[in-house]
C-alpha cells in the first residue's frame, strides 16, 4: 500500500512541470539591470533548468522593438535559469519563451493520472467516454510562456502584441492600466486565431509590492523563493484566502533561503534525495556533491522536459494544478479574470488533442502568462510599500500661502502704524 502511495504520488509529481516567467518585482526602473526567471515546475518551485538550445524563441518586446535574448545573457541558479538584461525607457515589456516540442510515452493510468492533476477535463471525459482509459498515450508536447512588466510609469502598447507562438494568451487591456478589484479580458490564440471551449486556470500569490496598512514590515524574497516579511504577518502570503489556499507542499519546506533546497534526485522514478542537484532538459544531470549516469531504461511516468523528480516524504500528499478561478474562453476565446487581490497573477492552460500523427497519440501545447497587478498608488515603480492614514493631513501649499498671508498682514499693519 505504502510503494503504490509512493508511485502515485511520484507521477503525480513529474507530471506536474509547469513553465513560468516571473520577476521578483514586477515594477521596474528604466535604465537598470534586471532579472527575469524560468520557472519549470510549478509556479512556486522550478525543478530543473532549461538548456538553451530547447528554446525556439527568447525575446523582449518594448515600444515596438523585439529584441532577441542572446546565450550570454541566460546564467543558472540552482533549478532555475536566469535571463540578465537591463531595462531601456519606460514602457509596458513582455518577454517570451517558447520551447520545441518534444514526445512522452506514457502507460494509460499515468496518462489519466496526469490529465486529472492538471485539469486536462475535457480529453479525460473524452477517453471515459469512448473507453479509452486503458490505452497508452505517446504525446508531444511544447511549452509557450510569457510575461508582462512594467518599466517607469509610461505605459506602451507592447502588451497587446502577438509573439506569434502556437499558442498564447493575450489581454485585451493593459494589466498595468488596472487595479486590485478590476476585470481583466484575456484572448487564447491557437496558431494566431481565437481559441474556443478550452478550460484555463487563474490564480495569483501575494508580491513584494503587496500592499498593507499596518504591517510596517516590507515583503521580500530570496533567490526566486516566495515573497515574505518577517514582522507579526510573517507568512500571510501562505494563506492569503480560502479561496486561494495552496494545500500542496514539498516536504515540510515552503521555501529556501539560499542554495539549501535543491535536494531533489534526478534519475527517473527515484524516490532518493541527493543534495544540490538539478537536470537539464535534455536529461543530463549536475550535481555539487557527486555524479551518476543516468538511467537509460524506458520511463512510462510523465515527464515534461526530463524534469528530475523531487524527494517524496512518506506523508506527502499528491497536489493538483487545479486551484484559484476556472475559466472557460468563450466564442471569441475569450476569459474574464477577477483580479480580487494585490499579487503575482498567472494564467496556464494545456490545450492537448488527439493526433493522426505517425508514432502519436496526442499532441499538447502549454500556455502561461504572468503579470502583477496592484491597489492603484502611483509609486508602484521598484519597491513594496506601506501609507498611513496620510489624506486628512493638510497640504503643504496651505501652509506656505498662509504663511506669506500673515506675514503681508504683517507688514501692512506696522507700515500704518508708522
Amino acid at each position: 500500500m505504502k510503494k503504490n502511495f509512493l508511485l502515485l504520488a511520484l507521477v503525480l509529481l513529474l507530471c506536474s512541470h509547469d513553465m513560468y516567467l516571473k520577476l521578483d518585482s514586477y515594477f521596474l526602473q528604466p535604465e537598470s539591470k534586471a532579472t527575469v526567471q524560468l520557472f519549470n515546475g510549478t509556479f512556486d518551485k522550478s525543478e530543473n533548468v532549461i538548456d538553451r538550445d530547447r528554446m525556439l524563441d527568447a525575446s523582449i518586446l518594448n515600444n515596438g522593438e523585439r529584441t532577441a535574448v542572446t546565450a550570454d545573457q541566460w546564467t543558472e541558479k540552482d533549478s532555475i535559469t536566469l535571463l540578465n538584461f537591463k531595462t531601456g525607457k519606460s514602457g509596458t515589456y513582455v518577454v517570451g519563451v517558447s520551447t520545441k516540442a518534444r514526445n512522452i510515452e506514457m502507460e494509460s493510468q499515468a496518462f489519466n493520472d496526469y490529465l486529472e492533476h492538471d485539469g486536462v477535463k475535457d480529453m479525460l471525459l473524452s477517453r471515459q467516454e469512448n473507453d479509452q482509459l486503458k490505452e497508452d498515450a505517446i504525446e508531444k508536447y511544447s511549452k509557450h510562456v510569457k510575461a508582462i512588466f512594467q518599466v517607469g510609469d509610461s505605459l506602451s502598447d507592447d502588451w497587446q502584441a502577438e509573439l506569434g507562438y502556437p499558442i498564447e494568451f493575450i489581454p485585451k487591456t493593459n494589466p498595468y492600466d488596472l487595479h486590485t478589484g478590476d476585470d481583466l479580458v484575456v484572448q487564447l490564440l491557437r496558431d494566431g486565431k481565437p481559441l474556443s471551449n478550452q478550460l484555463v486556470y487563474a490564480d495569483y500569490k501575494p508580491s513584494m509590492n503587496g500592499h498593507t496598512h499596518d504591517d510596517q514590515e516590507e515583503m521580500h524574497s530570496h533567490d526566486g523563493g516566495e515573497p515574505h516579511s518577517h514582522g507579526t504577518n510573517e507568512h500571510e502570503n501562505e494563506m492569503s484566502t480560502e479561496e486561494h489556499e495552496h494545500p500542496h507542499q514539498h516536504g515540510n519546506q515552503e521555501h529556501s533561503h539560499g542554495d539549501t533546497q535543491n535536494d531533489h534526485d534526478n534519475k527517473e522514478g527515484s524516490i532518493e534525495n541527493h543534495e544540490h542537484t538539478h537536470t537539464h532538459d535534455d536529461g543530463k544531470k549536475h550535481s555539487h556533491d557527486h555524479e551518476h549516469d543516468a538511467d537509460n531504461d524506458t520511463s512510462h511516468e510523465h515527464k515534461h522536459e526530463d524534469e528530475g523528480a523531487k524527494g517524496i516524504v512518506d506523508n506527502e500528499v499528491p497536489h493538483t494544478h487545479t486551484t484559484g478561478q476556472e475559466l472557460r474562453t468563450n466564442q471569441k476565446g475569450e476569459v474574464t479574470v477577477q483580479l480580487e487581490a494585490d499579487g503575482v497573477w498567472y494564467l496556464r492552460t494545456i490545450h492537448l488533442v488527439n493526433s493522426e500523427e505517425e508514432g502519436l497519440t496526442h499532441e499538447s501545447n502549454w500556455a502561461t502568462l504572468t503579470f502583477e497587478v496592484a491597489h492603484g498608488h502611483d509609486n508602484q515603480v521598484g519597491h513594496g510599500h506601506d501609507h498611513d492614514d496620510s489624506s486628512d493631513e493638510i497640504p503643504t501649499w496651505v501652509f506656505i500661502a498662509g504663511s506669506i498671508i500673515v506675514i503681508g498682514g504683517l507688514f501692512i499693519f506696522f507700515n500704518k502704524k508708522k
